[in-house]
């Protein structure tokens, strides 16, 4: 993953200005040009100092920072729609933590899952007021050929960090076996069975970043996908999360939920959302299949309890 732009939307509050500090640490390791735009919270009107406060925090960036800040013009009228526009051409776009409370936030997803699903690009929620680095990333991974890109982002964004590999295999086939009246001993194997499958594909993806500075752990829980990463990033004390997000509409994510939504609302790290279409843009071909087999690993554990 290489990062040369990024996008860091604003109200310019004073709470935005300790939790970017964090984006101005990711720019300055990666040596990226910052693009700052003001955008007020919905519904709240713009205020009149907007474009003047700009222009001073761009200058007391460069001078504390030396980093490359350019100004998104400020228009009378800014709108999610000019924050798509922007975010289009950047590497990576970054947003402090907003709830929105409106129609459009209850029929068509929060901010974040709009702006994913109209600009395509990852985008990195901010919830922390810190301007240390990321000590561990737990990345939340679905084991289909496009994680190995997904951790490879994640190990790329902060290379100093602890990974740790995270998957949580679904219930709901153990509940159409017990609907179908199987024996609960035959439940039993087939949720071992899955489990043990699932431990094999970790395996042999965590192998593949063994040459990573700091030792990569590869965990498997049981459950519902988010609120087992939720559970984990408590767990485990992770700073940030990463996951994948697939192609989906605002129908889709309204009547059947998201990954990113559940954490997103219930978690309380930053998280990173990579669209999966621009892993796949992105991604280099892998040295070894995550489907084979390996041999165990010993940082490997499992998690077998369900979240309360």
């Amino acid at each position: 993953m290489t990062i040369r732009s990024m996008l860091v939307a604003t109200d310019l509050s004073v709470q935005d200005r300790w939790t970017l500090q964090r984006a101005w640490h990711i720019a300055r390791a990666h040596g990226a040009t910052v693009r700052l735009m003001y955008l007020p919270p919905a519904g709240q009107p713009m205020a009149a100092t907007a474009a003047a406060r700009l222009a001073q925090t761009v200058r007391e960036l460069e001078q504390a920072h030396g980093l490359r800040v350019q100004v998104v013009a400020v228009r009378q009228e800014q709108s999610f729609d000019d924050l798509v526009a922007q975010a289009r051409g950047a590497d990576l776009v970054v947003l402090p933590h907003r709830r929105e409370r409106s129609t459009a936030a209850f029929f068509r997803g929060q901010p974040v899952l709009r702006l994913l699903r109209s600009a395509g690009r990852p985008v990195l929620v901010l919830r922390r007021a810190t301007n240390e680095h990321y000590r561990r990333i737990l990345v939340a991974v679905d084991l289909l050929p496009g994680s190995a890109a997904l951790v490879q982002f994640a190990a790329d964004l902060e290379e100093r960090a602890g990974l740790e590999i995270f998957h949580a295999v679904g219930t709901r086939e153990e509940a159409v076996l017990r609907s179908a009246e199987a024996a609960e001993k035959v439940v039993r194997a087939y949720r071992a069975g899955r489990l043990r499958r699932a431990q094999e594909r970790l395996v042999t993806l965590s192998d593949s970043f063994t040459a990573r500075r700091n030792r990569v752990l590869a965990m498997a829980g049981r459950g519902d996908p988010g609120r087992q990463a939720v559970v984990q990033q408590e767990r485990s004390r992770a700073d940030l999360v990463v996951l994948g997000k697939g192609r989906s509409s605002a129908w889709g994510d309204f009547f059947c939920g998201s990954v990113a939504h559940r954490v997103l609302s219930w978690g309380s790290s930053d998280v990173l959302v990579v669209p999966d279409a621009h892993l796949q843009a992105s991604a280099q071909v892998a040295p070894r299949r995550i489907h084979e087999p390996s041999r165990p690993a010993l940082a490997l554990s499992t998690i077998g309890r369900r979240a309360p």
